[in-house]
């Protein structure tokens, strides 16, 4: 009898999982910082490397609103235009912020493995790049990336210009053999005289003038796929999708 009761007993301790019972809950995934928290990041960030920042964002503020102020007060009804100018203050100082954050993304990513494939990364629509180098020198660690776009094949090589020349040169020629009538630019991206400073690389990028249509860009992409992977292997230590900034950080999104 008291082994009967030990056994009823664990039972009702341990009650059996019913046909409709819930399943335990999995372990939630963490969630994303919200945009309130992006914003303080960014700004903070900003700040770090950019302490004018704050001036000109408070500057930009008080400006729209004593604008709105004076308005009002010409047309009597000054309370009014203060309302309306309070978001429209905001708004100007998120834009300088967005403004002064971007530059101080790329200001981080100078001298940095990879920072030429990073400046490219804030293209969007349009155009197929490639995460990883399409040359590489090991000894000297200069490497080249590609962007294939309406203007045709984008080069976009970084190190030394007189350095940096003849691996470019050995990658457009190879290039060349399979894309004779496709245009193939080079961008030397650094902060050398004569070089695009990273944060112009995208803009110089999209200056470019279009030589194919939307429909060929694909067509190039899978030509150039036929060359193969007749590249020299990545240094130790380099990871250009660690060096890529945040676009979404970059405007407080």
């Amino acid at each position: 009898m008291a082994k009967n009761t030990d056994n009823a007993s664990s039972e009702a301790a341990s009650p059996k999982r019913g046909l409709f019972s819930r399943k335990p809950k999995a372990d939630k995934a963490p969630k994303k910082p919200g945009r309130l928290k992006q914003l303080g990041e960014v700004f903070q960030m900003t700040r770090k490397n950019d302490p004018m920042v704050v001036w000109l964002m408070l500057l930009a503020a008080l400006g729209i609103i004593v604008v709105g102020l004076v308005v009002g007060l010409l047309i009597k009804n000054w309370i009014t235009t203060v309302l309306i100018s309070l978001p429209l203050a905001l708004l100007a100082a998120t834009m300088i912020l967005s403004r002064r954050a971007e530059k101080a993304a790329f200001k981080q990513l100078e001298g940095r493995p990879g920072a030429a494939g990073a400046a490219m990364s804030v293209l969007r629509r349009g155009w197929i790049l490639k995460d990883e180098p399409v040359a590489v020198n090991p000894r000297t660690k200069d490497l080249v990336f590609m962007g294939i776009g309406r203007a045709g094949v984008v080069l976009v090589s970084e190190g030394p210009s007189t350095r940096v020349r003849a691996l470019v040169d050995a990658e457009r020629k190879r290039m060349g053999r399979v894309l004779p009538n496709v245009p193939i630019h080079v961008i030397n991206a650094g902060s050398d005289e004569g070089q695009v400073p990273l944060a112009e690389v995208g803009k110089k990028m999209k200056k470019l003038p279009k030589s194919i249509t939307k429909l060929e860009i694909g067509a190039v992409d899978k030509r150039l796929a036929t060359l193969g992977s007749a590249r020299l292997p990545i240094p130790k230590g380099i990871d250009p999708n660690r060096a890529r900034p945040d676009r979404k950080s970059m405007r407080g999104r």
